[in-house]
């Protein structure tokens, strides 16, 4: 059960005009659920994504990065995005990238476009052989039943461990004219800053210009997708994806520009929101932690210290047992590996309770309250360093038994 985050309702998803969603049951990996995926994009739309950086990338992440990047030699722009669940394609070598690019065959057959104007996302169990044959049949479903209202069915259909879909929509006023966005994202674990197995697409109809775009993507990114973490495992798969239609008469041309800030703050305060989706159904997860580290040197100290409280199994699991032994923390931000920080000068805070002050226990500091907090489902960790004006925020959840049960369970 996702922390204090309800089921999203169809209804409250906005279509984008300019897209289109379609889903099958194509059996993947399960019958009878939802595992294959295409947004069939208006010929005006531009599309700009990040991906995973494990080494061990996925086919399907070599091949959509490649079909970005020869967008300028191309027959076209991109047409349709291929998702399918329950196989990972990564670990597969060369056989994983001749499945990949015919599933973008098959599609682009289907829609009389050019095979490199798909592109192809895959999640689920790594070093497995996609099934070409099952996704290729389920293709004439999916493209049947392709409508600009599909976007729950959509987020069901890219769920792997995930506990409930994760979806939500947004408006921005642009000088007087809507800009309307929806997006979908899934992951549960697996889940580490540059990005994890987490999927994300989030659609906008207005008009944005393929730099202005590639540059928004890796903005709003970093400060979400790139700011959660689980259990510091970085997966094969990761992709987000922002697909701005062109359907609107909002266009977007210059980053230096108020409209651009605008919609930059837009799309960023969705993503978070998609982001925290992911957090808050953790595998196993029983609580949602926001771990803040402020009066840093630079972003990337407080981002270390941040991502080491966040990843430490010490920490996340005296959260799960509501234990306050707060000591774990202060462990951890001296091997966080800032060599030339000053602990006399650290603050530590749990909610609105002062636990360390200048290095020690403060001497008001008294256990019940630290208790009090521990019991809530929701609770942020803020670290105050006395080095500078830099902070950093990333968000994680509890590390509970149930974490070790579906991990342990996943294949079968």
């Amino acid at each position: 059960m996702a922390v204090n985050s309800p089921l999203p309702v169809a209804a409250d998803l906005l279509p984008v005009a300019g897209i289109q969603l379609g889903f099958a049951e194509a059996g993947m990996k399960k019958p009878n659920r939802k595992d294959l995926l295409v947004l069939l994009l208006a010929p005006t739309a531009t599309v700009a994504g990040v991906f995973t950086t494990n080494r061990f990338c996925a086919a399907p992440v070599q091949v959509s990065k490649a079909h970005l990047e020869g967008l300028h030699m191309s027959a076209g722009p991109i047409r349709a995005l291929l998702i399918n669940t329950g196989n990972a394609n990564a670990g597969t070598g060369d056989a994983g990238l001749a499945a990949a690019n015919a599933t973008c065959a098959a599609l682009a057959e289907l829609l009389q476009c050019e095979a490199s104007q798909i592109l192809p996302f895959s999640t689920g169990v790594i070093l497995e052989p996609l099934p070409v044959d099952r996704l290729v049949a389920g293709l004439p479903q999916v493209i049947a039943n392709l409508q600009t209202d599909n976007w729950y069915a959509a987020a069901e259909a890219i769920m792997t461990t995930d506990t409930q879909p994760k979806a939500a929509s947004a408006t921005v006023s642009i000088n007087g004219r809507t800009v309307t966005m929806t997006g979908i994202s899934k992951g549960a674990g697996m889940i580490k800053p540059n990005m994890a197995t987490m999927l994300g697409y989030l659609a906008l109809d207005a008009k944005v210009a393929q730099p202005v775009l590639d540059h928004l993507v890796k903005q709003a990114a970093d400060k979400s997708f790139n700011c959660i973490t689980i259990d510091g495992d970085t997966s094969t798969n990761d992709s987000f994806m922002l697909i701005a239609t062109g359907a609107s008469e909002v266009e977007i041309n210059e980053i230096d520009t108020p409209e651009y800030r605008v919609l930059a703050k837009a799309v960023t305060d969705l993503s978070q929101k998609l982001a925290h989706m992911i957090i808050r159904d953790g595998e196993g997860a029983t609580k949602f932690m926001t771990i803040a580290v402020e009066e840093g040197r630079d972003v990337e100290e407080c981002r270390k210290i941040a991502y080491s409280i966040a990843h430490s199994p010490l920490v996340k699991t005296a959260f799960f047992a509501s234990d306050p032994n707060l000591g774990r923390i202060l462990a951890v931000i001296g091997y966080a590996g800032v060599g030339d920080l000053d602990v006399s000068k650290l603050n530590l805070y749990l909610d609105d309770v002062w636990v360390v002050k200048n290095g020690g226990r403060n001497p008001d500091y008294r256990e019940e309250d630290g208790q009090r907090v521990m019991q809530q489902s929701e609770i942020t960790i803020r670290v105050k360093l006395a080095r500078g004006e830099a902070e950093a925020t990333v968000w994680t959840c509890d590390l509970s038994h149930d974490y070790v049960s579906i991990n342990a369970d996943y294949r079968s």
